[in-house]
């Protein structure tokens, strides 16, 4: 790479530099003691005032996290992550700055492995909707309703949320382990489209009900970064709407009225094998279950309370009802460096010699023989298909 490779103008070039700077958590004065030069210099480099050489850029991607032909390759989508999550990072809770910095981080990462194998993330997002001065409640549940139907969903039970989010509305979805009081975090920027962090560290019905919850901010106020922790009271209109989306859509009224009649046909009460058997339908937790059919008028007001007091409704109770524990997917996932998704591109960008194993391995976050095992695993599977091929050719 020689001095004059790079046809960026100054400015934009030092727009990149501060962007990535910012996203990688240094400061000022650490990126200049990098390249061996004065705070001031490095001021006038990402102002666009000083020209960058080829070793300061190298080295500066180093520190970042990033490659020196991401920073100068024109068509690269640069992506000022940073003061998006900043609200995030000033809260004063360590948890959830630091969650606030792997969701920045797993965002800079899918998005600049999209960008360098040419893929077109999809988007597919509904129109925002405001939240509009009378009952909460009521909007959330039209609302709900509403993007069920524009999803083609009816009031079918959502067996995977996150396949929904992905694959049917285009949004990032990440299952990592976080504090344990962190469910989840919202994020939107109009570049790279709505992003979700779900602590992999929760059972899989409270990450699909945190889920919901963050997908009724995409509804209605996707602009706002939030952050979703556990126990939190309904503080605002805001959070009363997110969480009446969120049972909304996951158990629309009518199905939960119809299913409720189909399973206690006969029955005087409400049993803990009438609650497994719905909560396993609709696919969230036996307390949420309960909760709305309190809220329907399904059952009375205190009957989660009353089981709460008389031994609970145990996962041991469900698992004979249901045969077998549910097989947690995402969360032995999140046990992995990265995601599937970004293990194949990271893959595929090693295998078009688009990057190098440091080059992955500073992008991800991980050490050079994380990274070796990944691409090693990826080509013994395309090893064996190629074999698997040969076979039946």
């Amino acid at each position: 790479m020689s001095e004059s490779s790079h046809q960026l103008d100054p400015g934009d070039l030092g727009e990149r530099l501060r962007i990535a700077r910012e996203n990688a958590a240094k400061t000022q004065a650490e990126a200049a003691e990098a390249i061996g030069v004065a705070r001031t210099t490095l001021v006038a480099m990402e102002k666009g005032q000083r020209r960058v050489r080829i070793g300061e850029i190298q080295q500066l991607a180093i520190l970042y996290g990033t490659s020196a032909n991401a920073l100068l390759r024109k068509e690269s989508v640069h992506v000022e992550l940073a003061p998006k999550f900043r609200k995030l990072a000033q809260h004063e809770e360590a948890p959830v700055t630091e969650a606030a910095e792997l969701m920045a981080k797993l965002v800079r990462a899918d998005v600049e492995l999209e960008n360098l194998l040419g893929i077109d993330h999809l988007r597919n997002l509904p129109p925002e909707r405001r939240i509009l001065p009378g009952d909460v409640r009521e909007q959330a549940e039209q609302h709900a309703l509403e993007l069920r139907n524009w999803l083609g969903l009816g009031l079918a039970p959502i067996a995977d949320i996150v396949s929904v989010l992905e694959l049917q509305m285009g949004v990032r979805v990440f299952v990592r382990k976080l504090g344990a009081k962190i469910s989840g975090l919202f994020a939107y920027d109009e570049t790279v489209g709505a992003c979700i962090l779900l602590n992999a560290n929760h059972p899989l019905d409270r990450r699909t009900q945190t889920a919901a919850h963050e997908l009724g901010h995409l509804v209605s106020t996707r602009m706002d970064i939030e952050v979703n922790e556990i126990d939190e009271l309904e503080s605002s209109r805001e959070e009363k709407y997110a969480n009446a989306f969120g049972r909304s859509f996951l158990t629309p009224a009518q199905a939960v009225r119809q299913r409720f009649a189909e399973v206690t046909a006969g029955a005087t009460s409400l049993t803990r094998r009438h609650v497994i058997v719905l909560a396993h339908l609709f696919n969230v937790s036996r307390e949420a279950m309960v909760r709305r059919l309190e809220e329907l008028g399904l059952t009375k007001r205190g009957t989660w309370d009353w089981f709460e007091a008389n031994g609970g409704i145990t996962d041991e109770q469900a698992d004979q009802v249901l045969g077998r524990p549910r097989i947690d997917i995402a969360r032995q996932e999140a046990s992995r460096p990265v995601s599937v998704r970004t293990a194949l591109m990271a893959y595929q960008a090693s295998k078009r010699g688009i990057l190098s194993e440091g080059q992955i391995a500073r992008l991800l976050n991980l050490d050079r023989v994380e990274v070796r095992g990944i691409l090693n695993d990826f080509d013994i599977d395309e090893s064996e298909a190629n074999a698997a091929t040969s076979i039946l050719g």
